[in-house]
């Protein structure tokens, strides 16, 4: 395993980050924990949840996968979904960061998070109120560094702006879809974030899980996957499940098949190609997906493969006059 700087932290994190979403829903506390032992005894350090995940499940079952090995984990979890009925229980004020924190910390039975994402934006708080919050959890210990998911550039530039003119503790990380199919990030944020030093942790690497070329357009969503889970299923269905996407998909197959790759290997290691990015998050739902995904870093792609990639990107959006220069 191989390890990257993660922005301006100086914390060494794996190039492979455990994602969570699926603990308590599609696997087991039993089976999760047995994953997340697997996935650390191979090199990964870096762990993330969030508070939404199963309502708090997620969170509950790392805490405890981690609990003798807390010091060897950078954890991420995050904050702002809705986690209850009262019109309080979301977003990013300081009534809602301070008492979600609370509530994290607990599930998770640690004394601080050592990577804390504001999860989406919120258009009803200023970016100023939720920097101030969260800054004041750094100064008290229960956070160790803060970071955004979901920000589109001028929403990072803001923040960023915000914290340098007012002397808060700024985020330092950025989590975001990227894949072959999905680059729009190149245009604009991935140039900031790269300027400015935050790191990327790259969630979708495989389009859900289109990029495994398993799926069948012709068919419904086979059960077990994330385009048929009763929570995400119907988000995940309508990001990724459509005619253009299943084309580029299947350009991406006789790629990995020219070049005698395994697909699914061949697409995260497409993404980790890109310097910009820290860590690409892997989620599973057995233990043979992690070791076999994990494996994806060892893999050096050829400049042929990475044109072919280019060419199936230009499919999708094809080459136009941009307004930057």
């Amino acid at each position: 395993m191989r390890y990257r700087t993660l922005g301006r932290t100086g914390i060494k994190v794996s190039e492979v980050c455990l994602g969570t979403m699926t603990f308590g829903d599609q696997v087991t506390e039993a089976d999760a924990i047995t994953i997340t032992h697997a996935a650390m005894d191979k090199g990964v350090n870096f762990i993330d949840t969030a508070n939404m995940y199963v309502k708090g499940r997620s969170e509950e079952i790392v805490g405890k996968a981690i609990k003798r090995r807390r010091e060897d984990v950078i954890l991420a979890t995050k904050v702002a979904f809705e986690m209850g009925p009262n019109p309080n229980d979301a977003g990013l004020s300081r009534k809602h960061i301070m008492h979600a924190v609370e509530e994290s910390l607990r599930r998770l039975d640690t004394d601080y998070i050592d990577l804390y994402y504001v999860h989406r934006p919120d258009y009803s708080t200023p970016i100023d109120a939720t920097l101030r919050a969260l800054d004041d959890l750094v100064r008290q210990g229960k956070v160790r560094h803060l970071a955004c998911s979901n920000f589109r550039a001028w929403q990072i530039c803001k923040a960023l702006w915000t914290s340098d003119s007012h002397n808060l503790e700024r985020f330092e990380c950025l989590q975001t879809p990227y894949n072959v199919l999905t680059r729009d990030i190149e245009y604009e944020v991935l140039p900031l974030c790269s300027a400015e030093g935050l790191g990327i942790a790259v969630y979708n690497p495989l389009a859900g899980g289109l990029l495994t070329g398993k799926h069948d357009p012709s068919k419904p969503p086979a059960a077990g996957t994330r385009f048929s889970n009763e929570t995400m299923g119907k988000m995940y269905y309508d990001r990724y499940w459509n005619e253009s996407n299943f084309a580029a998909v299947a350009q991406v197959k006789a790629i990995a098949a020219e070049h005698g790759r395994d697909m699914a290997q061949m697409a995260l290691a497409w993404v980790l190609n890109n310097p910009a990015v820290t860590s690409v998050i892997l989620g599973a739902t057995s233990l043979r997906h992690v070791e076999h995904n994990i494996a994806a870093t060892e893999l050096t792609l050829s400049e042929a493969e990475l044109a072919q990639c280019d060419e199936v990107w230009c499919t999708l959006r094809p080459l136009r006059f941009f307004y930057g220069r």
